[in-house]
Formats: C-alpha cells, sequence, structure tokens
C-alpha cells in the first residue's frame, strides 16, 4: 500500500485497510488477514485462494467477529496461529469460536475451529470455507473421497455448474498443470462445494452444512463442536514461469493490436438503471444524464413494490426530456395469469405515454434464489409468459433471463426462441466484501460470459445493471445496512462505488468482457448509492467512476481491438477500440493498490502516439478541472498510481 495513502480518496471511507502479515514455512506461503489465510501458495504457486471461518446470519450475512488479540509464532520451520472470536447475529445470540492453524516446512497445513454457542443461535452457516482459485482450476482433474469412504475421479466445471459439482467430500484432490496434486481434507462435518463463478467470486467454495438441509436453522445454546481442514501438496514443480506473486522491477507489457477481434467484435451500448425511485432524480439532473451520454435507460417497474401508472408517467417524461431510448424491466408479478398482468402494463405504458423500444419480462419470484434441496415458489410457465408478453407487445424487442444474478439465468433459463436477447446481472459482494475479493471478481466475468455464450448461442446478450453495491438481496430478506460506509457484504451503499476503486473496477469489468460480443453494459444507477455523482448538494458532486462511464460510452459501437498483457500484467486492465474514422481509443486501468509501470506496444499499422489524461489521486481530488493532457506515447513506460485509470486517444477527447 502506497504510504500516506488517503482511504476515502480511493476506498471512498476512512475504514482502515485490514493489515495483512505474510506467512512462511518452507514452501508454503500466505497472507493473514483478518484470522483468514489468503493466497496460500506452495512453491510459489496458488494452490488455494483462501480458508476462513464464516458465520452467516439467516440472510447470508456476515456476522462479524470481534477478536481480541491473533498470536502468531514463527520459527525456522513453521508457522502456528492462534485466535478466539465472539460474534453475534441480529437477534443478539452469541457463539464464539477459537482457531487455530498450524503449517510445518514440506508438511501439511492444517485449521481447526473449536466453536461454542451461548444461546440459541439463528444460522445460515456455521463453519470452514475452502476456497479454490479459479485459473488453472476449471477443467483440472479432481479425485473426490466421500463419507462412506467411496471415491469419485471426475474434474472441476470448465464451464459454470448451477449447482454443486460435489457433495459430501471427505477429501477432494486436484492436479496443477505444473505437476503440483493440491490436497483438501475435511472432518466435523458434512462438506460439499459449490461454483462461485455463478455470482462472480473468483473461486470454487467448499463449506460445511449442505444446503439441501433446512437453513436458517437454530445452534442450540451449550452446544460445542469441532471442525477441521488440512491441505497438501506432492509433486514436483514443473516452473513455466514467474508464478510466485513477487514482482520484478520492469514496466508491464501491454500489446494493442491493430486487427479487430475475430467475431469482428464492438463496444456495447451503454445503459444506465433508473429505478422507479430514483426517477426523480434522474429528471433533476438531466443535465448529468447528458454528460454521460448513455444509449440506453434501463427503467426498473415492479407492481409489488406498488409502482404504477405514476412511476410509468415520471419514466415517460425522463425518457422524452433525455432523448435517450428506453427499455423497461418488468418484474411479473405472478399474483394472476400472465395474459392479465401484460395487458394491465400494456395498458398503463400507453396512458402514461411511455415510449419503449424493449421490454424485459421476467417472473418476480426469479428474484430470489432457491438453493439446491429448496422448494420453489409458484411461478408461471415461462413459456406462457413469454408468449403472452409477445401479445401484448408485438411491436417491441422483447428480453428474457434474470433481474438477479447469472446464478438463477443458470438455473431457470428462458425459451430462448421467444426472446430477442438475454440478460442477467452481477454484483460483486455476494459473499465478500474486502478489496482483494471484489478486484478478484474480474476474474470470474469472462467465465460467467462464456458459460453463457454456452447456453444462448449467438442471442444478443445484455448485462446489467452492475455495481459494487448490491441492488436486491436475493437470497434473505434485506440487503445490509450499512451506516458507517464500511466493506460490507450484500449491503446497498458501497463506498467504493465513489472512489478511484470503483472506477478502476468498472474499467476492469469493460474490459473483462472482451470476446463475449455484449449488446449493451448497463451501469447500476445514475444517482444515490450505486450512481454515478452525489446529488444532495446543488451542485452534484462527481464519482470518479463517472468519467470512465463516460469514455465507455464514447466507444460504444467502436469495434474492439486485441488486447495482449505480459504475464507480469496481472492487475492492469486495458481495453482498446477503433472509432469508424479510424481513431484509436484506450483505457488503462490499474487494479491494485501499488504503483504500477505500464508499457504499451502497437502492431505495425498504428504509427501513432495517443494523448492522455490521468483520473488518480491528483486528478481526482477536488477536482477543479479538467486534467492537464500528456503524450502517451507506444514503447515508453508510463507509471499509473494506485487505481488510477488513463484515458488516451489519438483525437483529442477526454472524459
Amino acid at each position: 500500500m502506497s504510504e500516506g495513502m488517503n482511504n476515502a480518496v480511493y476506498y471512498g471511507t476512512e475504514q482502515p485497510v485490514t493489515p495483512a502479515r505474510r506467512l512462511e514455512a518452507g514452501p508454503w506461503s500466505a497472507w493473514l488477514i483478518d484470522g483468514a489465510l489468503r493466497d496460500i501458495r506452495y512453491q510459489g504457486t496458488e494452490v488455494i485462494r483462501a480458508v476462513s471461518f464464516l458465520v452467516r446470519d439467516k440472510d447470508w450475512g456476515t456476522c462479524r467477529p470481534d477478536i481480541e488479540r491473533i498470536d502468531v509464532e514463527e520459527t525456522v520451520g513453521g508457522f502456528h496461529v492462534a485466535y478466539e472470536a465472539r460474534c453475534a447475529n441480529p437477534d443478539g445470540d452469541a457463539l464464539s469460536f477459537a482457531i487455530a492453524i498450524d503449517a510445518s516446512g514440506h508438511g501439511a497445513l492444517s485449521f481447526r475451529s473449536d466453536v461454542t454457542v451461548y444461546s440459541d443461535f439463528l444460522a445460515a452457516r456455521c463453519g470452514f470455507c475452502v476456497l479454490h482459485p479459479i485459473e488453472g482450476v476449471a477443467g483440472a482433474p479432481a479425485r473426490v473421497e466421500h463419507g462412506d469412504g467411496s471415491r469419485e475421479s471426475a474434474a472441476f466445471p470448465a464451464l459454470i455448474d448451477p449447482w454443486q459439482p460435489f457433495k459430501d467430500i471427505a477429501a477432494i484432490e486436484h492436479d496443477l498443470a505444473n505437476g503440483l496434486t493440491v490436497r483438501c481434507t475435511f472432518t466435523g462435518d458434512v462438506f460439499e462445494m459449490e461454483d462461485q463463478r455463478n455470482w462472480s467470486d473468483a473461486s470454487f467454495k467448499t463449506y460445511s452444512r449442505p444446503l439441501e438441509l433446512p437453513w436458517p436453522y437454530t445452534l442450540e445454546k451449550g452446544a460445542a463442536f469441532a471442525q477441521t481442514v488440512t491441505l497438501s501438496v506432492a509433486g514436483t514443480h514443473q516452473t513455466t514461469g514467474r508464478a510466485e506473486a513477487t514482482r520484478e522491477a520492469h514496466a508491464d507489457k501491454i500489446e494493442i493490436a491493430s486487427g479487430n477481434l475475430v467475431q469482428h467484435e464492438t463496444m456495447p451500448a451503454i445503459g444506465v438503471a433508473i429505478a422507479a425511485h430514483d426517477a426523480a432524480s434522474a429528471l433533476a439532473n438531466l443535465a448529468l444524464l447528458a454528460e454521460l451520454g448513455p444509449q440506453q435507460l434501463t427503467l426498473s417497474f415492479d407492481p409489488l413494490a406498488g409502482d404504477g401508472v405514476a412511476e410509468l408517467e415520471r419514466f415517460a417524461q425522463l425518457q422524452r426530456k433525455s432523448g435517450v431510448a428506453a427499455v423497461l424491466e418488468f418484474a411479473l408479478p405472478g399474483v394472476e395469469a400472465p395474459r392479465a398482468e401484460l395487458a394491465r402494463l400494456a395498458a398503463q405504458i400507453d396512458q402514461a405515454g411511455l415510449a419503449l423500444t424493449g421490454l424485459v419480462v421476467s417472473p418476480a419470484v426469479h428474484r430470489q434464489s432457491n438453493p439446491p434441496g429448496s422448494v420453489s415458489p409458484p411461478c408461471p410457465a415461462l413459456d406462457e409468459v413469454y408468449r403472452e408478453a409477445r401479445r401484448a407487445f408485438p411491436k417491441l424487442r422483447l428480453g428474457g433471463g434474470m433481474l438477479s444474478y447469472f446464478t438463477e439465468l443458470n438455473r431457470k433459463r428462458p425459451p430462448l426462441d421467444m426472446v430477442d436477447w438475454v440478460t442477467h446481472a452481477t454484483c460483486p459482494i455476494v459473499h465478500a466484501a474486502d478489496d482483494r475479493s471484489v478486484m478478484q471478481t474480474l476474474e470470474a466475468i469472462p467465465h460467467i460470459t462464456r458459460s453463457c455464450r454456452a447456453l444462448i448461442g449467438g442471442q444478443p446478450y445484455a448485462i446489467g445493471p452492475v455495481s459494487i453495491g448490491m441492488r436486491q438481496n436475493p437470497y434473505g430478506s434485506r440487503v445490509m445496512p450499512n451506516p458507517a460506509g464500511e466493506r460490507v457484504a450484500m449491503a446497498a451503499d458501497d463506498p467504493r462505488q465513489h472512489a478511484l476503486f470503483g472506477a478502476a473496477w468498472l474499467a476492469g469489468y469493460a474490459a473483462a468482457l472482451e470476446g463475449a460480443g455484449i449488446e449493451t453494459l448497463t451501469l447500476g444507477a445514475l444517482t444515490g448509492p450505486r450512481g454515478l455523482a452525489d446529488v444532495q448538494a446543488d451542485t452534484p458532486a462527481r464519482y470518479p467512476v463517472l468519467d470512465v462511464a463516460k469514455a465507455l460510452a464514447r466507444v460504444a459501437g467502436a469495434v474492439r481491438l486485441r488486447v495482449t498483457r505480459s504475464e507480469d500484467a496481472a492487475g492492469i486492465a486495458c481495453l482498446a477500440v477503433r472509432h469508424a474514422d479510424g481513431a484509436i481509443e484506450v483505457v488503462l486501468a490499474n487494479l491494485t493498490s501499488e504503483p504500477r509501470e505500464v508499457q504499451l506496444e502497437f502492431d505495425e499499422a498504428i504509427h501513432t502516439s495517443l494523448l492522455a489524461t490521468s483520473l488518480d489521486e491528483c486528478s481526482s481530488s477536488g477536482r477543479p478541472g479538467a486534467p492537464s493532457p500528456w503524450t502517451l506515447s507506444p514503447g515508453v513506460p508510463v507509471t499509473l498510481r494506485p487505481f488510477a485509470c488513463v484515458f488516451a486517444s489519438s483525437r483529442e477527447v477526454f472524459a
């Protein structure tokens, strides 16, 4: 972390960055962060992403542990970590757990938890969670040992598994391409694995208490139980390059090819989501909307929340005054027959005078997740829903899919022959809200788009709304409160959305969509917690993410150029386009909290330097005026400050 870093500028909060301590034992290394081990490596290769002990409340919110002190003992041959923690659920019920972590040189890395329950405790989960990384693991051969002693030979799923790829896990091992075999064993409960790429987590998660059992469930007062996790690695590491996470002192190289991608891929149109309760704010800030320059308004309409003609009239006013094409998201109530509800919607839209170019229809109950073993609530047949939607709106493009996440699209697939495009949203703080996990979700975006393409083929594909904050909790009754503006999983208001971190994250998201052929990328909101500016004062306070959003809107429809990064360039996002007039435009982003030196290389068909501006702690703090342009030349290294973005063009157009 840079010295003197202003947390508010980088993260939107004064909450300190959780300190990390590096631990080593022979070939093992890991980071100890808030009682969990992260980035667990063996001979420099990441073999496990994290091992942590988690307690979830009835709404799957994380019960934050109160850890008084973590004792760490390091010896020549290993290390030992021990601490005790206490946590409470929202009802005030409490439990405690003691954690012991031991590593001894070339031996195993072991974890043990001992839990004591002080009062009846309503929980959705209480136990160890082990995260496998996805790069190099998705598709890798695996062997699973079950509780009855039987063995199963399989593989980690290459495409995202909608359900659990492995159940009843007593031990699981997998082979890496570099010759190492990683083994995890579990005791103390029944463990199973879910494919967290569904939620854009960059991991496969093994956890205890199968989801097919009832939840939430009660941990009874006075109960005590223990769990263990043991990691071991075998085989010979066949070095293929720099595996360790340490960095060498040279510029990260990024090559941009003048030819377009094989699919002749163009950059997606940019939409902005407008909820019914945000429409008045959008109307009051038409200048901000015009500054963004989106190609689409994505209007959210939910009769179950009380939305009616008045809300549609406000949408109509916004569409007319902005002149931006509008698509309506309709959460079909499912109280009456689809024909009646869609006919009523058509009449209300006509009464309000709302002009639309498209309509997304998705049953309201599909916004709630139905994990394995749960009973799905009543829902109209999807073929009937879309047949009636087509009857009620014969002149509109009809979108199908989910108003929630890819998880539910993967499990509840619309009849593709009855829709004109498919859509889903994402959120990076479903399971974890630390900075590292949020940025790592960008690794999962290509996995999501490849898996979705495997489902829908060449059909038009839209993603959104996307923002760091959560729009709606599909796994509980509420999003999590965040009055102190901290890093809270499942919170609607995440402070990083308002800071440089959020700008870099959005740039990384757009870069990660390369090759997916996305038609429209919809941003989370114009104003409000998931928006682009704070409009509570007389003059809107523009967030850094607005500059990235404007750049994305500006390059919509331009041909995406192929970007190739060197191995060292992990943590650097880059997208490049060629406009119809031949102009080249590039967006760079540093996704890390450390300065990075980057060197762009163009192929022989690009013979120009680019005019560039920077978005960083110097140019974003106070924002007195447009940052001064400078020259970005091919082959000349440039330093990107933490979470900085660079906008470069062969013509004088800037965010």
